[in-house]
């Protein structure tokens, strides 16, 4: 279903525009690459593949096809608006966090300084770096504790992928700010 803003109708993107306040809708490829946080309000911008990477985009989550959320209007206004990693309805992860984290665990086993157990260790904390949970702070000191024995050049890269899916949290203590 295709809303207007001033629709009057609630949207799966949680519209609630009798009141001037509603979630618009985002496009977003299944690597990442936002296309449209505006869909509903700025059509015209919809692509059906990315056009920096060629993947296919998508504008709901893959398991419960709950919209993603974008842009949040108000009035006339618009708040500033970042790429989700989890689907607010189902608390899934979106295909470019499964990617991600994915890519981050194979890249583990290439870290040949590390033994067997601390690249299983390593991978198991990669789940916990995402969230922000109690577990977040352990499992992000364990991966900067590990990391540090893997030497720089492939631990460089690693960290890049993590800081990417990493809560805000794990990110503070990954990067020492």
């Amino acid at each position: 279903m295709t809303l207007k803003p001033d629709s009057g109708i609630t949207s799966g993107g949680g519209a609630d525009t009798r009141h001037g306040n509603w979630y618009d809708t985002a496009q977003i490829c299944t690597n990442g690459h936002v296309i449209n946080e505006q869909l509903i309000s700025s059509p015209h911008i919809k692509k059906k593949f990315c056009d920096k990477c060629g993947a296919p985009t998508i504008t709901n989550c893959q398991y419960c096809r709950a919209t993603i959320k974008g842009a949040y209007h108000f009035g006339p206004n618009i708040s500033s608006w970042m790429r989700p990693s989890f689907c607010t309805n189902c608390g899934k992860p979106y295909p470019w966090t499964e990617a991600k984290l994915k890519a981050a665990q194979e890249l583990v086993d290439e870290l040949d300084k590390l033994t067997p157990e601390e690249r299983e260790l390593l991978k198991k904390s990669l789940d916990d770096i995402m969230l922000d949970t109690p577990q977040t702070i352990v499992a992000a000191t364990k991966f900067k504790k590990i990391a540090a024995k893997a030497g720089e050049a492939t631990v460089k890269e690693l960290r890049k992928l993590v800081v990417d899916i990493a809560s805000e949290t794990a990110k503070k203590i990954i990067l020492g700010k």
